[in-house]
Protein backbone atom coordinates (compact mmCIF):
# COMPACT_ATOMS: atom_id res chain seq x y z
CA UNK A 1 0.00 0.00 0.00
CA UNK A 2 2.80 2.39 0.92
CA UNK A 3 4.58 1.65 -2.34
CA UNK A 4 1.42 2.34 -4.37
CA UNK A 5 0.95 5.67 -2.57
CA UNK A 6 4.62 6.52 -3.16
CA UNK A 7 4.32 5.85 -6.91
CA UNK A 8 1.15 7.95 -7.06
CA UNK A 9 2.87 10.79 -5.18
CA UNK A 10 5.92 10.60 -7.48
CA UNK A 11 3.68 10.84 -10.55
CA UNK A 12 1.79 13.76 -8.99
CA UNK A 13 5.07 15.58 -8.41
CA UNK A 14 6.13 14.85 -11.98
CA UNK A 15 3.03 16.71 -13.16
CA UNK A 16 3.81 19.91 -11.22
CA UNK A 17 5.43 21.81 -14.15
CA UNK A 18 2.34 21.06 -16.26
CA UNK A 19 -0.06 22.17 -13.52
CA UNK A 20 1.64 25.48 -12.74
CA UNK A 21 3.19 28.06 -15.02
CA UNK A 22 4.79 29.85 -12.06
CA UNK A 23 8.58 29.62 -11.93
CA UNK A 24 8.36 30.39 -8.22
CA UNK A 25 6.12 27.41 -7.37
CA UNK A 26 8.13 25.05 -9.56
CA UNK A 27 11.35 26.37 -8.00
CA UNK A 28 9.99 25.64 -4.51
CA UNK A 29 9.09 22.14 -5.71
CA UNK A 30 12.64 21.65 -7.00
CA UNK A 31 14.13 22.69 -3.66
CA UNK A 32 11.69 20.42 -1.80
CA UNK A 33 12.76 17.41 -3.85
CA UNK A 34 16.48 18.04 -3.33
CA UNK A 35 16.11 18.79 0.39
CA UNK A 36 14.11 15.60 0.86
CA UNK A 37 16.91 13.54 -0.70
CA UNK A 38 19.52 15.21 1.54
CA UNK A 39 17.33 14.64 4.62
CA UNK A 40 16.78 10.99 3.68
CA UNK A 41 20.56 10.59 3.37
CA UNK A 42 20.98 12.11 6.86
CA UNK A 43 18.29 9.73 8.11
CA UNK A 44 20.43 6.79 6.94
CA UNK A 45 23.31 7.72 9.24
CA UNK A 46 21.31 9.37 12.05
CA UNK A 47 17.93 7.63 12.04
CA UNK A 48 19.04 4.11 11.12
CA UNK A 49 22.59 3.98 12.47
CA UNK A 50 22.07 6.31 15.43
CA UNK A 51 24.98 8.64 14.66
CA UNK A 52 24.25 12.37 14.53
CA UNK A 53 26.50 13.69 11.76
CA UNK A 54 26.98 17.40 11.11
CA UNK A 55 29.47 16.38 8.42
CA UNK A 56 26.49 16.24 6.04
CA UNK A 57 26.76 20.02 5.71
CA UNK A 58 30.39 19.66 4.61
CA UNK A 59 29.48 16.93 2.11
CA UNK A 60 26.63 19.12 0.79
CA UNK A 61 29.11 21.95 0.17
CA UNK A 62 31.82 19.70 -1.28
CA UNK A 63 29.24 18.28 -3.68
CA UNK A 64 28.20 21.73 -4.81
CA UNK A 65 31.75 22.91 -5.42
CA UNK A 66 32.88 19.62 -6.99
CA UNK A 67 30.06 19.71 -9.53
CA UNK A 68 30.57 23.37 -10.38
CA UNK A 69 34.35 23.06 -10.69
CA UNK A 70 34.03 19.96 -12.88
CA UNK A 71 31.98 22.01 -15.35
CA UNK A 72 33.60 25.45 -15.12
CA UNK A 73 37.26 24.66 -14.40
CA UNK A 74 37.90 21.12 -15.63
CA UNK A 75 35.79 21.12 -18.79
CA UNK A 76 33.30 18.44 -17.80
CA UNK A 77 29.53 18.56 -17.91
CA UNK A 78 26.77 18.59 -15.32
CA UNK A 79 26.30 14.81 -15.33
CA UNK A 80 29.96 13.97 -14.80
CA UNK A 81 30.07 16.72 -12.19
CA UNK A 82 27.30 15.10 -10.12
CA UNK A 83 29.01 11.72 -10.40
CA UNK A 84 32.33 13.30 -9.39
CA UNK A 85 30.65 14.95 -6.41
CA UNK A 86 29.27 11.60 -5.25
CA UNK A 87 32.59 9.80 -5.77
CA UNK A 88 34.70 12.48 -4.05
CA UNK A 89 32.37 12.59 -1.07
CA UNK A 90 32.34 8.81 -0.77
CA UNK A 91 36.15 8.74 -0.67
CA UNK A 92 36.39 11.68 1.75
CA UNK A 93 33.81 10.02 4.02
CA UNK A 94 35.82 6.81 4.07
CA UNK A 95 39.03 8.68 4.91
CA UNK A 96 37.63 10.90 7.67
CA UNK A 97 34.94 8.48 8.80
CA UNK A 98 37.26 5.66 9.84
CA UNK A 99 38.96 7.57 12.67
CA UNK A 100 35.74 9.42 13.59
CA UNK A 101 33.72 6.23 13.96
CA UNK A 102 36.32 4.74 16.30
CA UNK A 103 35.51 7.44 18.87
CA UNK A 104 32.51 7.66 21.21
CA UNK A 105 29.16 8.88 19.89
CA UNK A 106 29.63 12.28 21.56
CA UNK A 107 33.12 12.70 20.15
CA UNK A 108 31.78 11.67 16.74
CA UNK A 109 29.27 14.55 16.80
CA UNK A 110 31.98 17.09 17.70
CA UNK A 111 34.41 15.79 15.07
CA UNK A 112 31.76 15.90 12.31
CA UNK A 113 30.93 19.48 13.27
CA UNK A 114 34.63 20.34 13.11
CA UNK A 115 34.81 18.78 9.64
CA UNK A 116 31.87 20.90 8.43
CA UNK A 117 33.50 24.07 9.77
CA UNK A 118 36.80 23.13 8.10
CA UNK A 119 35.08 22.70 4.73
CA UNK A 120 33.45 26.11 5.20
CA UNK A 121 36.86 27.72 5.88
CA UNK A 122 38.36 26.07 2.79
CA UNK A 123 35.48 27.31 0.62
CA UNK A 124 35.98 30.84 1.88
CA UNK A 125 39.78 31.04 1.99
CA UNK A 126 41.09 28.83 -0.85
CA UNK A 127 40.50 31.60 -3.35
CA UNK A 128 42.56 30.06 -6.17
CA UNK A 129 40.21 27.09 -6.31
CA UNK A 130 36.84 28.27 -5.00
CA UNK A 131 37.14 32.01 -5.79
CA UNK A 132 36.42 32.73 -2.16
CA UNK A 133 33.42 34.87 -1.20
CA UNK A 134 32.81 35.69 -4.87
CA UNK A 135 31.94 32.09 -5.57
CA UNK A 136 31.36 30.63 -9.02
CA UNK A 137 28.41 32.41 -10.67
CA UNK A 138 26.59 31.87 -13.97
CA UNK A 139 26.73 28.09 -13.94
CA UNK A 140 25.71 26.83 -17.39
CA UNK A 141 22.44 24.89 -17.66
CA UNK A 142 22.72 21.10 -18.01
CA UNK A 143 22.59 19.55 -21.49
CA UNK A 144 21.50 16.09 -22.59
CA UNK A 145 20.99 14.67 -26.09
CA UNK A 146 21.28 18.15 -27.60
CA UNK A 147 18.64 19.59 -25.26
CA UNK A 148 19.43 22.46 -22.89
CA UNK A 149 17.61 22.47 -19.53
CA UNK A 150 17.67 26.23 -19.28
CA UNK A 151 14.33 27.05 -17.63
CA UNK A 152 13.10 26.32 -14.12
CA UNK A 153 10.39 24.03 -15.50
CA UNK A 154 12.92 22.03 -17.52
CA UNK A 155 15.39 21.72 -14.64
CA UNK A 156 12.57 20.43 -12.44
CA UNK A 157 12.57 17.25 -14.52
CA UNK A 158 16.23 16.65 -13.61
CA UNK A 159 15.54 17.24 -9.91
CA UNK A 160 12.51 14.93 -10.01
CA UNK A 161 14.38 12.08 -11.75
CA UNK A 162 17.35 12.46 -9.40
CA UNK A 163 15.11 12.45 -6.31
CA UNK A 164 13.11 9.41 -7.40
CA UNK A 165 16.30 7.46 -8.17
CA UNK A 166 18.01 8.35 -4.88
CA UNK A 167 14.94 7.77 -2.71
CA UNK A 168 14.28 4.42 -4.42
CA UNK A 169 17.88 3.38 -3.76
CA UNK A 170 17.66 4.43 -0.10
CA UNK A 171 14.34 2.63 0.33
CA UNK A 172 15.77 -0.62 -1.00
CA UNK A 173 18.87 -0.22 1.18
CA UNK A 174 16.94 0.61 4.35
CA UNK A 175 14.51 -2.28 3.76
CA UNK A 176 17.29 -4.81 3.21
CA UNK A 177 19.29 -6.91 5.65
CA UNK A 178 21.86 -4.11 5.73
CA UNK A 179 19.22 -1.64 6.90
CA UNK A 180 18.03 -4.03 9.61
CA UNK A 181 21.62 -4.54 10.75
CA UNK A 182 22.11 -0.77 11.01
CA UNK A 183 19.00 -0.51 13.21
CA UNK A 184 20.33 -3.34 15.39
CA UNK A 185 23.65 -1.49 15.75
CA UNK A 186 21.77 1.63 16.78
CA UNK A 187 19.67 -0.18 19.38
CA UNK A 188 22.27 -2.52 20.91
CA UNK A 189 25.78 -2.53 19.48
CA UNK A 190 27.25 -4.94 22.09
CA UNK A 191 24.56 -7.49 21.22
CA UNK A 192 25.40 -7.14 17.52
CA UNK A 193 29.07 -7.81 18.33
CA UNK A 194 28.02 -10.84 20.36
CA UNK A 195 26.34 -12.22 17.23
CA UNK A 196 29.69 -12.13 15.42
CA UNK A 197 28.92 -9.00 13.35
CA UNK A 198 31.50 -6.22 13.18
CA UNK A 199 29.63 -2.86 13.32
CA UNK A 200 32.46 -0.77 11.84
CA UNK A 201 32.09 -1.82 8.15
CA UNK A 202 28.33 -1.20 8.34
CA UNK A 203 28.70 2.20 9.98
CA UNK A 204 31.47 3.24 7.59
CA UNK A 205 29.42 2.11 4.57
CA UNK A 206 26.35 4.03 5.82
CA UNK A 207 28.48 7.13 6.41
CA UNK A 208 30.04 6.91 2.94
CA UNK A 209 26.75 6.24 1.10
CA UNK A 210 25.05 9.06 2.97
CA UNK A 211 27.92 11.41 2.07
CA UNK A 212 27.81 10.44 -1.62
CA UNK A 213 24.05 11.05 -1.91
CA UNK A 214 24.26 14.33 0.02
CA UNK A 215 27.10 15.52 -2.22
CA UNK A 216 25.19 14.65 -5.38
CA UNK A 217 22.15 16.51 -4.01
CA UNK A 218 24.36 19.54 -3.30
CA UNK A 219 25.62 19.43 -6.89
CA UNK A 220 22.10 19.39 -8.31
CA UNK A 221 21.05 22.20 -5.97
CA UNK A 222 23.80 24.66 -6.95
CA UNK A 223 22.87 24.26 -10.62
CA UNK A 224 19.28 24.97 -9.63
CA UNK A 225 20.53 28.20 -8.03
CA UNK A 226 22.97 28.94 -10.88
CA UNK A 227 25.78 29.82 -8.44
CA UNK A 228 27.92 28.24 -5.74
CA UNK A 229 29.60 30.27 -3.01
CA UNK A 230 30.42 29.81 0.70
CA UNK A 231 26.75 30.41 1.57
CA UNK A 232 26.07 26.86 0.38
CA UNK A 233 27.71 25.88 3.68
CA UNK A 234 25.38 28.05 5.78
CA UNK A 235 24.15 26.13 8.82
CA UNK A 236 20.59 26.82 7.62
CA UNK A 237 20.85 23.80 5.33
CA UNK A 238 21.97 21.42 8.08
CA UNK A 239 19.25 22.79 10.32
CA UNK A 240 16.66 22.15 7.60
CA UNK A 241 17.77 18.56 7.01
CA UNK A 242 17.82 17.82 10.74
CA UNK A 243 14.38 19.32 11.34
CA UNK A 244 12.94 17.25 8.49
CA UNK A 245 14.37 14.04 10.01
CA UNK A 246 13.23 14.84 13.56
CA UNK A 247 9.70 15.88 12.60
CA UNK A 248 9.31 12.95 10.22
CA UNK A 249 10.63 10.49 12.79
CA UNK A 250 14.22 9.29 13.02
CA UNK A 251 14.57 5.89 11.45
CA UNK A 252 11.33 6.18 9.47
CA UNK A 253 11.95 6.29 5.72
CA UNK A 254 8.43 7.34 4.67
CA UNK A 255 8.01 9.72 7.61
CA UNK A 256 11.13 11.64 6.55
CA UNK A 257 10.04 11.75 2.89
CA UNK A 258 6.60 13.17 3.75
CA UNK A 259 8.14 15.58 6.27
CA UNK A 260 10.70 16.75 3.71
CA UNK A 261 8.06 17.72 1.18
CA UNK A 262 5.78 19.32 3.78
CA UNK A 263 8.41 21.31 5.67
CA UNK A 264 10.08 22.54 2.47
CA UNK A 265 6.77 23.97 1.29
CA UNK A 266 5.52 25.24 4.68
CA UNK A 267 7.66 28.44 4.88
CA UNK A 268 6.43 29.40 1.42
CA UNK A 269 2.80 28.72 2.37
CA UNK A 270 3.24 31.16 5.28
CA UNK A 271 4.23 34.07 3.06
CA UNK A 272 0.82 35.63 3.65
CA UNK A 273 2.56 37.23 6.66
CA UNK A 274 6.06 38.38 5.72
CA UNK A 275 6.67 39.93 9.14
CA UNK A 276 5.73 36.87 11.18
CA UNK A 277 6.33 34.08 8.66
CA UNK A 278 9.37 32.52 10.33
CA UNK A 279 7.93 33.10 13.81
CA UNK A 280 4.81 31.13 12.84
CA UNK A 281 7.03 28.46 11.30
CA UNK A 282 9.02 28.18 14.52
CA UNK A 283 5.89 27.97 16.64
CA UNK A 284 4.53 25.17 14.41
CA UNK A 285 7.79 23.23 14.82
CA UNK A 286 7.80 23.66 18.61
CA UNK A 287 4.17 22.58 18.91
CA UNK A 288 4.84 19.59 16.65
CA UNK A 289 7.77 18.50 18.83
CA UNK A 290 5.73 18.80 22.03
CA UNK A 291 2.78 16.94 20.50
CA UNK A 292 4.90 14.32 18.70
CA UNK A 293 8.30 13.99 20.44
CA UNK A 294 9.13 10.88 18.41
CA UNK A 295 8.08 12.48 15.13
CA UNK A 296 5.07 11.88 12.94
CA UNK A 297 6.01 8.24 12.33
CA UNK A 298 6.47 7.60 16.06
CA UNK A 299 3.14 9.25 16.85
CA UNK A 300 1.36 7.07 14.30
CA UNK A 301 3.03 3.94 15.72
CA UNK A 302 1.93 4.88 19.25
CA UNK A 303 -1.66 5.39 18.08
CA UNK A 304 -1.64 2.01 16.32
CA UNK A 305 -0.28 0.30 19.46
CA UNK A 306 -2.91 2.00 21.60
CA UNK A 307 -5.61 0.82 19.21
CA UNK A 308 -4.28 -2.77 19.35
CA UNK A 309 -4.16 -2.71 23.16
CA UNK A 310 -7.72 -1.41 23.28
CA UNK A 311 -8.92 -4.19 20.96
CA UNK A 312 -7.32 -6.86 23.20
CA UNK A 313 -9.12 -5.75 26.34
Amino acid sequence: MKLVLAIAAALAFAALPFLSGSNYIVGVGTSALIFTVAAAALNLIYGFTGLLSFAQLGFWGIGGYATALTVVTFGGNFWTGVLAAAAINAVVALVVGYPMLRTSRHAFVISTLTFALLVSLIARDWVDLTRGPLGIPDLPPPRAFGHVFSSTHQFYGIAWAFSVAMLAFLYVLCSSRIGRTLVAIKQNEPLVRAQGISPMPYKLAAFSISAAITGAAGGVFVFHLGIVDPLILDFYYMQTFLIIVIIGGTGSFWGVVVSGVALSALPEALRFSDDFRMIIYGVILVVAMFAMPSGVAGWLRERELARLRASLR
